[in-house]
């Protein structure tokens, strides 16, 4: 069931998504070459709990970490761990940080000092496939307008959209009603958007095709041709006007 937040929920959740947002943006200032996965994942759970919030990955079904950081090939749900960055990698962060009852959750993906221009390409169509699906995550659309948007747009650019994974409903649990595909799925339903509704709305998009595959750690999702995946996500709060993001962009590493 979709449920609505109060005025007092919502600002809940803009205190979770502050932090969260400012946990990606430390773990993407980190991203460079000479420094592994691990040393951003502690960085990141030592400022959450700083925050007197707790990582909302960890111990997520058993996941491990409080990070997932994806790279290259990796879609989502990357292990940190002993792999050390090198240049010329894009690095997918994404983060949540529970705070008094509510999630904060988003990602983004990173340069490790100068990459390819396809990679640059790859990385600016995700995120801007993200602002696309935005403009109709208001009131009087509906749930394929916005996936649509996000779809058309990334296979405009020669992209593709993973189907497997999709986006969510965000709130006291950090998946909620409803699913938020980046593709039309016509099995996701069509629920109309209201205000109160929080939603993650997160592309994951490969370069070559769409296919993935899980690797034996149980986690990591990487392309199934071996290309490049680039990954973006924000919080989402439905209001009577424009959509507000609850893990803001042009957040500052504190």
């Amino acid at each position: 069931m979709i449920t609505l937040k109060s005025s007092h929920e919502i600002e809940l959740m803009r205190q979770a998504g502050k932090i969260t947002a400012a946990a990606r943006a430390l773990a993407g200032a980190m991203v460079a070459p000479g420094v592994t996965t691990q040393e951003i994942d502690r960085a990141v759970q030592r400022f959450i709990k700083s925050k007197g919030a707790v990582p909302s990955f960890l111990g997520f079904h058993g996941y491990p970490a409080s990070v997932c950081i994806s790279v290259n090939d990796e879609v989502i749900h990357g292990i940190p761990g002993k792999r050390v960055l090198r240049e010329g990698d894009i690095v997918s962060i994404d983060v949540g940080a529970y705070k008094d009852g509510y999630h904060g959750d988003c990602a983004g993906t990173y340069p490790c000092g100068r990459i390819s221009e396809e990679a640059r390409r790859l990385i600016d169509v995700t995120r801007q496939s993200f602002f696309e699906g935005l403009k109709y995550a208001r009131e009087g659309y509906r749930l394929p307008d916005l996936s649509g948007a996000v779809q058309r747009y990334v296979e405009a650019n020669g992209f593709s959209v993973v189907r497997e994974y999709v986006g969510h409903g965000i709130g006291t649990q950090m998946h909620e009603a409803p699913e938020v595909p980046n593709y039309v799925e016509p099995k996701a339903g069509r629920p109309r958007f209201l205000r109160g509704m929080t939603i993650a709305l997160e592309p994951m998009v490969n370069a070559g095709r769409a296919g993935v595959v899980v690797l034996p750690d149980g986690w990591t999702v990487k392309t199934a041709d071996g290309k490049l995946s680039a990954h973006y996500e924000n919080s989402i709060l439905i209001t009577d006007g424009e959509p507000e993001l609850l893990t803001d962009p042009e957040a500052k590493a504190e």
